[in-house]
């Protein structure tokens, strides 16, 4: 269930390896040189207090920004010399879901696979799919300019997800929507790993990312402050902290402290 790899892929190379990245905006480092490695078919989340560089950082791995430097490699593509082969493989769901608010969630899907040179049999079939999955049937000919932000999360969701992307990365895809929603797009997320997929996420939710997530990394004053599993960054942290929102606050601390 998702797209199949670049031809000439070797089958070693991991799902994201970001090498030496930065970004700044003037006199601000957004991006200090981050290193960051993500396994094949595995959910991590990406953590750090607002302004940390998580957005910036997932905005250059989908290409959105250019980093003033260093390597970016999408399963062995070179995101920054081969764009549109990255392109290809990657999806992006920003924390604010962009539609076309006069287009309903079918001809949304449609042209969102159109986009991507989706043979239109197979689109129409995972276009049904997704619609299907994420509960959109009764709206499924609706228009979107009526939708709740939920909604149109959903329909955002599913379109990210048409081409069947193997890196799938998402800025806050549970903020501001009910449970039933949440619930409804963490199966799914879930399914896609399952299937062979990676994601990262970004949340403030720590315990989604507690709840969902193989590995945790959090991120402070734009570098990868530390990453793990949660028992291994509770370790870490100390024997004092149970909790992720414990072992976040603690390990945040000693990098800004370090800083």
């Amino acid at each position: 269930m998702h797209t199949p790899l670049p031809s000439g892929e070797t089958g070693h190379a991991p799902a994201l390896r970001l090498s030496g990245v930065a970004k700044a905006f003037g006199t601000k480092q957004a991006v200090a040189g981050i290193d960051l490695t993500l396994k094949r078919g595995e959910l991590y989340a990406l953590l750090g207090p607002n302004g940390a560089g998580k957005t910036t950082t997932l905005r250059m791995v989908a290409g959105l920004l250019k980093p003033d430097r260093g390597e970016i490699s999408i399963f062995g593509v070179d995101a920054i010399c081969s764009p549109i082969a990255a392109r290809r493989i990657t999806a992006w769901l920003p924390d604010e879901p962009m539609l076309y608010d006069k287009l309903t969630p079918v001809e949304y899907l449609e042209f969102v696979a159109g986009l991507w040179g989706v043979d239109p049999r197979t689109a129409e079939r995972r276009a049904e799919e997704l619609i299907d999955v994420l509960d959109l049937g009764p709206h499924a000919h609706s228009r979107c300019e009526g939708f709740s932000r939920g909604m149109k999360q959903k329909v955002a969701l599913a379109g990210a997800l048409i081409h069947e992307p193997s890196l799938i990365m998402l800025d806050e895809p549970l903020t501001g929507i009910d449970a039933a929603i949440a619930r409804q797009v963490k199966d799914l997320l879930q399914a896609r790993v399952k299937a062979g997929a990676t994601i990262v996420l970004t949340t403030h939710i720590l315990e989604v990312a507690e709840r969902l997530s193989d590995r945790i990394g959090i991120v402070a004053g734009g570098r990868l402050a530390a990453e793990g599993t949660f028992a291994e960054l509770k370790a870490r942290a100390g024997r004092d902290h149970s909790t992720l929102e414990d072992v976040f606050l603690s390990l945040t601390a000693r990098a800004q402290e370090a800083a």
